[in-house]
C-alpha cells in the first residue's frame, strides 16, 4: 500500500512518483498495488493512479480528517492497511511520513526505513534498502526483517513510466470520535498561488549577494518566468529578508528540484545538505572561489544585478 498526499485537491508529483515506486515492489512480490488517500478529490485523478502503477485506490472522506492530524491519520491510515491486507507500506519522505511513520511503525511493529533512493532487495526474509545518510553525503544499506515494512522515499529519486491504465476507486468507511483527534485548527493563514517549494521541479534561491529585501524582484520575476518555487539561504531568513519557510539547507527545508538556481549564495556546507539533491545546480557568484561552485553543474561569475535582468530577458522572448 502507498499513502498518496492531498493537496487541497491534488496529488502532487511526489506522491505520483511513491506510486510508481510502490507498482514496482508489487510487482516484485507478484502483488497489487494500492493506494490510500485522505480528504475529498476529484474521481477521475484517483482513476488517473493507475496510470503511475495503482491497481486499486482507496480514499476516505471525514470532516475531522480535513486538517493534517498525525493521531487521526495514523488510525485511518492502519485501518486501510488492514483493509488492503498490506505487509509493505510506502510514503514520501515528507512531513506526513515524519509525523504519521513513527506512530504506524509502533501501532504496527513495523521496521521503518527513510530516504530511500533504491529498489529493494529481497534477501531471505529480509528486504535491504538504500538510502542516504550524513545529509546525503554517503549511503546505507538497511535490512527490514518484519512481517509488516514501511517505506519513505526521497522525492525526485526514481522517474514514472506512466501508462494509460485505470485504477478502481473504493470508499472506506471509518468510524472517528473527537477523542482520535488531537489538534485542533483555528485559522490557516496560507499562501495558494505559488508552488510548493518541496513540489517545485524548479527552484530559484537568493542569498546574501543580494543586499537586501528590496532587491527579491529579481528572484520572483525569475520564478514567475520559469514556473518555479523561490528559497533563500539561512542568514537571508535570519535577516527577516525573506519568510522562514523558505529557507533551505541542513536546519530549513531540504530540497531535490530538477533545477537549482542560487543566486548570490556562497554554498556554505549547511547550505548545500538541503540542496545537494537536485538534478542540476546553477551558481552565480561574484567570487571564483565560492563553494557553491564546487557543487554546482553550471557556474556564471558574475554580478547577480547585471546577469539576472539579462538572464530575465532571455526568458521573456523565450516565452513570447
Amino acid at each position: 500500500m502507498v499513502y498518496v498526499d492531498n493537496s487541497n485537491g491534488k496529488i502532487p508529483n511526489s506522491s505520483k512518483e511513491a506510486v510508481f515506486y510502490a507498482s514496482k515492489v508489487a510487482q516484485d512480490q507478484s502483488t497489487d498495488t494500492v493506494a490510500f488517500i485522505v480528504g475529498s478529490i476529484d474521481k477521475e485523478a484517483l482513476e488517473n493512479l493507475g496510470n503511475f502503477g495503482a491497481d486499486k485506490v482507496i480514499c476516505i472522506s471525514d470532516e475531522k480528517l480535513d486538517n493534517f492530524d498525525s493521531q487521526a491519520f495514523t488510525k485511518v491510515i492502519s485501518a486501510a492497511v488492514g483493509s488492503a491486507g498490506a505487509d509493505v507500506i510506502i510514503f514520501s519522505h515528507n512531513y506526513t511520513s515524519k509525523s504519521v511513520g513513527p506512530r504506524l511503525s509502533a501501532q504496527l511493529n513495523a521496521g521503518m526505513v527513510v530516504n530511500v533512493v533504491g529498489y529493494p532487495k529481497q534477501e531471505g526474509e529480509g528486504m535491504l534498502l538504500r538510502r542516504t545518510v550524513f545529509s546525503g553525503k554517503a549511503y546505507a544499506d538497511v535490512r527490514l526483517t518484519g512481517d509488516v515494512k514501511i517505506i519513505a522515499i526521497q522525492s525526485n529519486s526514481f522517474s514514472p513510466e506512466v501508462t494509460d491504465k485505470k485504477a478502481v476507486v473504493e470508499e472506506l468507511s471509518i468510524s472517528l470520535s473527537d477523542d482520535d483527534v488531537g489538534v485542533v485548527v483555528k485559522e490557516t493563514n496560507k499562501e495558494t498561488d505559488k508552488v510548493p517549494l518541496t513540489e517545485a521541479e524548479v527552484v530559484v534561491s537568493g542569498g546574501r549577494g543580494l543586499k537586501g529585501a528590496e532587491n527579491w524582484n529579481l528572484i520572483e520575476e525569475m520564478a514567475d518566468l520559469l514556473g518555479a518555487a523561490t528559497a533563500c539561504s539561512k542568514p537571508v531568513a535570519d535577516m527577516g529578508w525573506r519568510p522562514h519557510s523558505e529557507h533551505v539547507g541542513q536546519t530549513g527545508v531540504t530540497v531535490r528540484p530538477n533545477l537549482y538556481i542560487a543566486i548570490g549564495i556562497s554554498g556554505a556546507i549547511q547550505h548545500l545538505a538541503g540542496v545537494n539533491g537536485s538534478k542540476y545546480i546553477v551558481a552565480i557568484n561574484t567570487d571564483p572561489e565560492a563553494p557553491i561552485f564546487k557543487a554546482a553543474d553550471y557556474g556564471i561569475i558574475g554580478d547577480a544585478f547585471k546577469v539576472v535582468p539579462k538572464l530575465n530577458q532571455a526568458l521573456k522572448e523565450m516565452n513570447s
